[in-house]
């Protein structure tokens, strides 16, 4: 097979912190090679070398057997260099032919536009991938899922001999995430090489032929899939041995926090909750994408509603009517999005850290930035942050630290319940043992969590009760230790045979 892509000893450095240590990695033809590493090891600098975006301070990148200096994006994408991903980026306020045709359609002044045309060359590049989206569609009617298989047609489209697929299935349901196995094993039967970068070690058993783990900038190693196991492959990225990733718990469930009564919110298609949340309880919340679990979160937090049933705090019945009131109840709830609704990157930490409690922090016109130093601190020190210090920008921490003081932001307000949507979600395995570790002692301290996960490993692993949901409501409750298949089977909507 002929080698599409090789990097020899790459050097990248930002002043004075070596991103890249002599990195060396290769990509055959017709090849899936995944490429794993902690949060910080280096994955995104060197896809950014490869791309053109960073150029490199040494080293050799070779694109088709010839050497290539001053790569830049341009000239990466007419060197059949295509990169997905996480965030799409896309035009919101064009369509998906639109998209498509500004990524693939050589323009100039005089240059006519042929609707028809472009229409059906868009409609015939989802339907190679088996996407049914309208081409005429606006992006900003699409769920994130859609618009990254628009992505993945672009790079079809673009005719890539290199696509790099950055933790692709990160938002997609589990039907979705078949047809993007089915597109990357397509991809490279014909001949396309892929390089796959996911946290989730059972896409890269289930579809990578080799795998290069990167730690602190350096590549530790590089084997064929099928002569390495995740044990090692979790040794070799975080450089120690991660035994018990999901804690056990450490005490019984105490009094009743949240009840639920038939709660509802006819704007969100929520509908005839029940549901029981007690001191000291993790819950874990199932279900497909589009089943209702953000929606519910988005409820028991103010920012829409309910308009029917009834909402307990201690046994007492409440209105939550906004965030603010959802605080004042002691109610706490760490988002999906970490990038929209989470750290503010250009913040100072500190400022990220005291945001829902700014009131409090600086009451009247007095400035506290002794107290609020402290706080921050204390939460450093306590969740295990790795940074510079609480002035650093938030743009400074790796995904795992953002998600820390994401959830420091909250616990700041000391909830009685705290609801955390997707919180491992593109954290490395490393920083998630260590988010499993504090969700599992602010539960023993009698906090009553709440954990929506679309990583059913984790939704087992940590709930000391699973629910699912579909279609907009509760449709099953697990004890702990239940069975992966039964979850599955009850967010797919189908009945238990009888024994």
């Amino acid at each position: 097979m002929a080698t599409l892509l090789e990097l020899r000893n790459v050097t990248k450095s930002f002043g004075a912190v070596r991103a890249l240590r002599g990195v060396s990695f290769a990509l055959e033809e017709g090849e899936v090679h995944a490429l794993l590493g902690e949060n910080g090891a280096g994955k995104s600098t060197l896809i950014k070398v490869i791309t053109g975006a960073y150029a490199l301070d040494d080293g050799e990148i070779q694109i088709g057997g010839q050497s290539v200096s001053h790569l830049t994006p341009a000239r990466a994408r007419a060197l059949g260099i295509a990169c997905i991903y996480q965030q799409p980026a896309l035009f919101p306020d064009l369509s998906v032919a639109e998209n498509i045709a500004l990524r693939l359609e050589k323009t100039s002044p005089l240059h006519t536009v042929g609707w028809a045309a472009r229409r059906t060359r868009a409609r015939e590049l989802l339907h190679r991938i088996g996407a049914e989206i309208d081409p005429a569609a606006e992006v900003r009617t699409l769920s994130m899922p859609e618009q990254q298989l628009v992505e993945i047609a672009c790079a079809l489209g673009a005719g890539a001999h290199v696509v790099i697929m950055d933790e692709p299935t990160a938002s997609l349901t589990q039907k979705e995430q078949h047809l993007l196995f089915a597109v990357v094993r397509d991809l490279r039967a014909h001949g396309v090489g892929v390089i796959y970068i996911s946290h989730r070690l059972e896409e890269i058993f289930a579809l990578a032929d080799r795998v290069t783990v990167l730690r602190d900038g350096e590549s530790v190693g590089t084997n064929p899939v099928d002569e390495i196991n995740e044990s090692a492959l979790i040794k070799m990225m975080v450089g120690r041995e991660v035994t018990a990733i999901y804690p056990p718990a450490q005490s019984a469930p105490g009094a009743s926090r949240l009840t639920l009564k038939k709660v509802g919110c006819s704007q969100s298609g929520v509908h005839g909750i029940d549901l029981e949340l007690r001191a000291g309880e993790i819950v874990g919340m199932a279900g497909l994408v589009g089943a209702g679990r953000t929606e519910l979160a988005r409820i028991l937090f103010g920012l829409t509603p309910a308009d029917t049933g009834e909402i307990q705090l201690g046994g007492q019945a409440v209105q939550i009517t906004d965030p603010r009131s959802a605080i004042a109840h002691g109610i706490a709830y760490v988002p999906e999005d970490r990038r929209r609704h989470g750290v503010i990157l250009e913040m100072p930490i500190a400022a990220n850290t005291t945001m829902a409690i700014h009131a409090q922090i600086f009451p009247g016109t007095w400035l506290r930035s002794t107290a609020e130093r402290q706080l921050t601190l204390d939460f450093i020190r306590d969740l295990g942050v790795k940074t510079a210090g609480p002035q650093a920008p938030g743009g400074s921490l790796s995904g795992g630290n953002q998600q820390k003081i994401a959830l420091a932001r909250w616990l700041a307000t000391k909830p009685k319940v705290l609801i955390l949507d997707e919180p491992t979600q593109g954290v490395d395995v490393g920083a998630k043992s260590e988010i499993y570790k504090i969700i599992r002692h602010l539960a023993a301290e009698g906090l009553a969590v709440l954990m929506i996960s679309s990583d059913l490993p984790e939704v087992l692993g940590m709930s000391d009760r699973v629910l699912v949901m579909r279609g907009g409501t509760i449709v099953a409750e697990f004890p702990h230790g239940v069975d992966a298949h039964d979850v599955m089977a009850a967010a797919l909507g189908q009945k238990k045979e009888a024994a």
